[in-house]
């Protein structure tokens, strides 16, 4: 099976649990390897993080400009024209990393979803549509870009979502944040929303909360 290439950052004793970070339009699986030792996760967390790196395409509203993205924007407007093909594809990329964390002997209920501004839209796609349990997903500063045609799987209908996003984000307003919230609860999911005074990045309180939120789904 071939697969999108990934950084991947293993515990040192054999996984337990995987967590799968996807970053945003423009960066690749680097970005967020720093924040792993920031975590500050217990000694005996056996988490290994997968980190994969989005092919580099056109991207309409950067003119046609090739760089890394998951899928491409095609006008900059509140509600995010999007090739929802390209990310319906990214998502099966995507479903293909978890499969291979559970023949790697990680449990689909110890696998978490995180994902940044564009990747988020795609962990949205993949987590709540995936045929089999998920321990969670954590939507930082990003907007549900398919909640028109994802099919929703009922194995994560019970499944912790927590959306993350800051206050003065300018370029993805923090009214798409609340929109996926009030989307999500409307579906009956258990959501959880977590505002930040920062824009679209992350900051130490949050990196503090993401630790907070691994260590109680995975149970370390």
């Amino acid at each position: 099976m071939s697969l999108i290439p990934c950084l991947e950052i293993n515990p040192s004793q054999p996984a337990t649990a995987s967590v799968i970070w996807l970053h945003g339009l423009g960066a690749d699986g680097n970005d967020f390897a720093p924040i792993v030792p920031e975590l500050n996760l217990p000694e005996n967390a056996a988490v290994r993080f997968v980190f994969p790196h989005a092919p580099s395409i056109p991207v309409t509203i950067n003119g046609g400009f090739v760089m890394p993205a998951w899928y491409d924007i095609l006008e900059m407007n509140i509600d995010r024209k999007v090739d929802v093909a390209q990310l319906e594809a990214s998502s099966d990329e995507i479903v293909r990393l978890i499969e291979r964390e559970i023949e790697r002997g990680v449990p689909s209920e110890r696998i978490v979803l995180i994902g940044f501004s564009q990747g988020g839209a795609v962990a949205y796609q993949t987590a709540l549509s995936f045929q089999k349990p998920l321990a969670g997903l954590l939507a930082l500063s990003t907007y549900f870009a398919t909640s028109d045609s994802i099919k929703l799987s009922d194995q994560n209908k019970n499944m912790p979502i927590f959306i993350q996003h800051g206050a003065q984000d300018p370029v993805v307003i923090d009214q798409l944040g609340r929109k996926a919230h009030k989307t999500l609860k409307d579906l009956g999911y258990s959501c959880q929303y977590q505002g930040y005074n920062m824009e679209h990045n992350v900051c130490m309180e949050q990196i503090g909360d993401i630790r907070d939120i691994l260590v109680k789904l995975l149970k370390m």
